[in-house]
C-alpha cells in the first residue's frame, strides 16, 4: 500500500486531530531560512531526532519554577524555563517525533497550555502557551567550549523563582522568590519566610518603576 505524503505542517504521533489549526502556526509551521532570519541558538533533544532554532538571542525572562507539576514531570526539584515568543522558534528536524501532554487534562493531546516532548527519547522540549513557549536552556547546544558555556549561563540567568513555597530544596542565591506566580503572590526570602504579603506586592506590580 502506498504511503500518504506527509505535508510540512505535520501531525505528531498519537495526538488529537480534530479542529486543530496550530500545525500551521509558529513554532510548527514550515519556513525557509530567509523567512526565519538569523539563528542565535540551536537546541536538540537527547537522541538528536528533534532540533530547533532560535532567532532571539536573549529570552524575555528566565525563571526557576518549583511547582509540583514541574517537579513530577521533570523528575527534578525545579524547572529552568526561558520564555520566548513562539514566532522566535523554528523546528528544523524531527517534526513527526513530537508528542504533547496536557497536564490540566492529564491527556496526550495538544490543548494549550501543554508540554512538548520528543516521542522517541522523551526529552522535554518546551512548555507551549498561546503566544509564548517556555524553553529549557539545557537543550541549547554549545559544545565543550568554555566561553560558549559561559555565554549560555549569562544569557539564560534567571530573574526569579516562582512557586518557591512548593520547593524541595532551599536555594540561597539572593534572587526574588515568589510563593506562586511572580508579582502575583507573596514575596519570600531564601528560607521561605514571607517578606511581603500579596496585598503589599500589588503596589510593586502596579508601579512600573519598581518592576
Amino acid at each position: 500500500m502506498a504511503k500518504t505524503a506527509v505535508p510540512p505542517s505535520f501531525l505528531p504521533v498519537n495526538q488529537s486531530r480534530e479542529g486543530e489549526d496550530w500545525r500551521c502556526s509558529p513554532p510548527y509551521q514550515s519556513s525557509t531560512q530567509d523567512e526565519f532570519d538569523s539563528v542565535k541558538w540551536t537546541g536538540r533533544c537527547h537522541c538528536g531526532q528533534v532540533e530547533y532554532q532560535l532567532k532571539r538571542e536573549k529570552p524575555l525572562t528566565a525563571k526557576f519554577c518549583h511547582c509540583q507539576i514541574c517537579q513530577v514531570l521533570h523528575g527534578a526539584p525545579f524547572q529552568l524555563a526561558a520564555i520566548f515568543p513562539k514566532s522566535d522558534v523554528r523546528f528544523t528536524r524531527g517534526h513527526e517525533k513530537l508528542t504533547f501532554y496536557s497536564s490540566g487534562e492529564k491527556r496526550k493531546e495538544h490543548k494549550l497550555p501543554c508540554k512538548v516532548y520528543c516521542s522517541y527519547c522523551n526529552t522535554p522540549i518546551m512548555d507551549e502557551g498561546r503566544n509564548m513557549c517556555l524553553l529549557f536552556p539545557e537543550l541549547i547546544d554549545v559544545g565543550p567550549d568554555l566561553e560558549d558555556q559561559r555565554k549560555r549561563r549569562e544569557t539564560f540567568e534567571i530573574k526569579c523563582h516562582i512557586f518557591y513555597g512548593s520547593r524541595i530544596v532551599d536555594i540561597k542565591d539572593g534572587k526574588p522568590k515568589w510563593s506562586g506566580l511572580d508579582e502575583k503572590s507573596e514575596l519570600l526570602d531564601d528560607n521561605g519566610q514571607v517578606l511581603l504579603h500579596y496585598t503589599e506586592t500589588k503596589t510593586i506590580e502596579d508601579n512600573p518603576l519598581q518592576m
